[in-house]
């Protein structure tokens, strides 16, 4: 058994862990439904499943009445005739068990059907093994004294108290509103009597159900709320979850700056084979390289800052021209993507250029 100063050190702990502030991640929501725990409400499963079984009862309860009759009479005729054997009795009761029988079995599928409907419709399909693993920690008297003085305790011990006091209340106002009607059953046929209180009973169990459903309601609504309050997490969880899910900030801040060094060494290795370099006149620079089988001039490079000043030095260190023409070094910079072809309205400006350097060259 934990010691008393186990206990202390727990409730030291407890006092100062950190808060947890944070909603779950949507890692951790899946995470706990793969041990089998989500958000439900046992009381709404029960109340759905009253409310379909009920109607079902008094709907059928001709029938039921009337396999029940026969059964008593058969057992009720069976001492009585000295020639009825276990044969003859089981003709007689055979027919009652098999209407009583099959009616129960529809209530049993009805009851199951709706059941299954309740939790998919709670908490979709769900199977696992954990919940039914023993664990050692469940064995610890603290956590059962936690469990005991919980808000859920709290909140499952005000539920019990109300279902109990609102259904009591409701069946006094029916069964006192039908009083007299119960006193005359003393003149009633067997028959009267048996559907008088058949039908008192339907009209209590609907209105204890209708009692059921509205807590249920309501517990489902703080079901789910407690689940996600204590799938809280605190800021250091946040952040061990992110390096685990995404790896951690600096190692991802470093691999996308290596990523970018790679891209731009690529970049600058294509500037060589460019045709001209078009600059603003130092902020930005864009390499184009046009060949005539090629249906229009290609972006191969481009930045601003210092980028663009190393692509103008890679350019005139490769003799290739370079260009300043600002208007049409922004136009490039902003509307064309690396590795794509320049846009047709911007066909007849760069052609202007290629053509002023194609005559420098002498190709004219």
């Amino acid at each position: 058994m934990a010691s008393v100063g186990e206990a202390m050190d727990f409730f030291d702990l407890q006092l100062f862990a950190e808060e947890k502030t944070e909603e779950a991640t949507p890692h951790r929501l899946q995470e706990v439904r793969r041990k089998g725990q989500a958000a439900r409400s046992n009381d709404l499963t029960t109340a759905l499943v009253l409310l379909a079984t009920i109607p079902f009862l008094y709907w059928r309860r001709d029938a039921f009445l009337e396999g029940m009759a026969r059964l008593v009479g058969g057992f009720i005729a069976g001492p009585h005739r000295e020639d009825l054997d276990a044969g003859s009795l089981a003709a007689v009761l055979y027919p009652a068990f098999r209407e009583i029988g099959g009616m129960l079995f529809l209530l049993f599928g009805v009851a199951a059907a709706v059941g299954v409907a309740a939790n998919f419709f709670q908490v979709g399909f769900l199977f696992s093994t954990e919940n039914i693993t023993p664990r050692l920690e469940n064995l610890n008297p603290l956590k059962g004294l936690q469990r005991l003085f919980s808000r859920r305790s709290l909140v499952e011990l005000l539920k019990g108290l109300g279902k109990v006091g609102l259904t009591g209340f409701v069946v006094w106002q029916i069964v006192r509103g039908r009083f007299y009607d119960l006193l005359f059953t003393i003149d009633m046929s067997l028959i009267q009597v048996v559907d008088t209180v058949s039908r008192l009973l339907f009209q209590v169990g609907v209105a204890a159900v209708a009692v059921f459903l509205a807590i249920a309601v309501l517990d489902f609504v703080f079901q789910k709320r407690e689940f996600l309050r204590n799938l809280r997490m605190t800021k250091t969880e946040l952040k061990e979850e992110l390096k685990q899910t995404e790896g951690d900030p600096l190692v991802r801040s470093r691999l996308r700056e290596k990523q970018r060094q790679l891209a731009r060494h690529r970049m600058m290795h294509a500037v060589p084979s460019a045709t001209v370099v078009i600059t603003n006149p130092t902020h930005l620079a864009v390499a184009l390289r046009y060949r005539e089988e090629e249906r229009a001039p290609r972006v191969v490079a481009k930045g601003a800052g210092s980028i663009a000043r190393r692509i103008v030095e890679v350019a005139r260190e490769n003799r290739v021209p370079v260009v300043q023409n600002p208007a049409v070094a922004q136009a490039l910079y902003r509307q064309v993507d690396l590795g794509r072809e320049i846009p047709v309205e911007l066909y007849q400006a760069v052609a202007e250029i290629l053509a002023h350097i194609y005559r420098l060259r002498g190709h004219f």
